[in-house]
């Protein structure tokens, strides 16, 4: 057992606990090994390499940000076009069904502009018809046609065709059967009577001068 060293001994050397320091080849402690300074060649070096290291990443991460930015967009896109064609193939359904029931109306609106022509819309038939007429209108149909406007034929049938003197240009002279139309679909086009300007009235006026 060795002695603790008495009152006037040195000691050899500090005390290290730590066994890390101690090389176990030569028994000599280690000196711990210094780092550079934040100025020196290695410390620059290795704070230039975290920070180009740290500038790719921010920029590796902005670029997939942009990326996803620009896949959210484009799906947002389709989405938005997805909904305006399923709201546009909704209303044309709609709509389509409609032309559909009004279409099979048309005889029976028919049926009671005759017998109002006529002044045989009367009694309880005149209530029917009238409240028909009230429900179709609220529904958007719309009947036209009328005596005396241009003649149209997108929205006119022409059945009967003659000259008069007493028209400028082609227009309706009688509507033989109205048409009817939901907004800018036409149900059913006005069937009419037509007359042109007569091309004979102008040379028999300037005969009659000329006399």
């Amino acid at each position: 057992m060795t002695n603790p060293p008495t009152e006037g001994e040195e000691r050899e050397g500090p005390v290290i606990r730590d066994k890390r320091r101690i090389d176990p080849q030569t028994g000599q402690v280690r000196e711990p090994a210094e780092r550079p300074a934040p100025g020196s060649p290695g410390g620059g070096s290795a704070a230039a390499s975290a920070g180009t290291t740290t500038s790719e990443e921010t920029e590796a991460l902005k670029t997939q940000l942009d990326e996803r930015t620009l896949d959210l967009k484009r799906l947002k896109a389709e989405y938005d076009n997805y909904r305006k064609r399923v709201e546009r193939d909704r209303v044309a359904v709609r709509e389509q069904a409609l032309a559909n029931v009004l279409n099979e109306l048309l005889p029976v609106l028919d049926d009671i502009g005759r017998a109002r022509d006529h002044d045989e819309l009367t009694g309880g038939f005149k209530s029917v018809g009238e409240a028909l007429e009230a429900v179709t209108g609220k529904l958007g149909l719309e009947r036209f046609g009328e005596k005396g406007e241009p003649f149209d034929p997108v929205v006119h049938e022409a059945l009967m065709h003659a000259y008069s003197a007493d028209v400028t240009e082609t227009s309706v002279v009688d509507v033989l059967q109205p048409g009817y139309r939901i907004g800018e679909r036409v149900l059913r086009p006005a069937r009419v009577a037509v007359a042109e300007p007569d091309p004979d009235a102008g040379d028999a006026e300037s005969g009659g001068e000329g006399e």
